[in-house]
């Protein structure tokens, strides 16, 4: 169950098999099944989660009863609200599964004593977040100055998974546009125009 998992890790740090096995030791495998959620909006987020198959989705319903997309999460993804995790306040965000999915999840006790334990996995951690901070900039400027269309294209380069296993509303709204204008964008491209 932890393979996926390995490969990861080494792809960013290394480390031994008995350090990789005593970090084993502190994550729950859990599967969920499609449409189920793993956090709520107002519970707080106790677990980092990596997905080891499946697809997840982060997102928040504004007061209109919008939905507002903030990540997809694949395969060898984590997910998870950071701000929740590490403080223990309620979480504004909800974490469902789009198809039934395996999990790995580690507590903030578990993950305070993988970092200390192995100094590896803080500096791996670190990457993450540090990756994750950059992706989360970039999208943010994207917001602003590109086009719909151009995020778009944007998506279907960096994520083509994605695009086929999401419905076409949740991708609008990841996007931050309306279905018709991704239906719109979308005949565009088709067509050539």
């Amino acid at each position: 169950m932890f393979e996926f998992l390995q490969k990861k890790v080494n792809d960013t740090i290394t480390v031994s098999e008995e350090e990789f096995e005593y970090a084993t030791t502190l994550f729950q495998p859990k599967k969920l099944r499609k449409k189920r959620f793993i956090l709520e909006d107002g519970d707080a987020c106790i677990y980092t989660i990596f997905v080891e198959k499946g697809l997840l989705r982060s997102f928040t319903i504004d007061e209109k009863g919008n939905e507002h997309i903030l990540q997809f999460a694949l395969e060898g993804w984590w997910s998870g609200d950071l701000y929740s995790f590490l403080t223990g306040e309620a979480s504004e965000y909800n974490i469902e599964a789009l198809e039934d999915s395996e999990l790995l999840l580690i507590t903030k006790a578990s993950w305070d004593q993988l970092l200390d334990e192995v100094p590896a996995f803080e500096r791996y951690f670190r990457i993450l977040i540090q990756n994750n901070l950059i992706a989360t900039q970039r999208r943010l400027m994207g917001t602003f100055s590109t086009t719909a269309e151009e995020r778009y294209q944007k998506m279907l380069k960096q994520f083509p998974d994605v695009i086929q296993r999401v419905p076409l509303h949740m991708i609008a709204s990841y996007l931050g546009v309306t279905r018709e204008t991704l239906s719109r964008i979308r005949s565009q491209i088709t067509s050539g125009s």
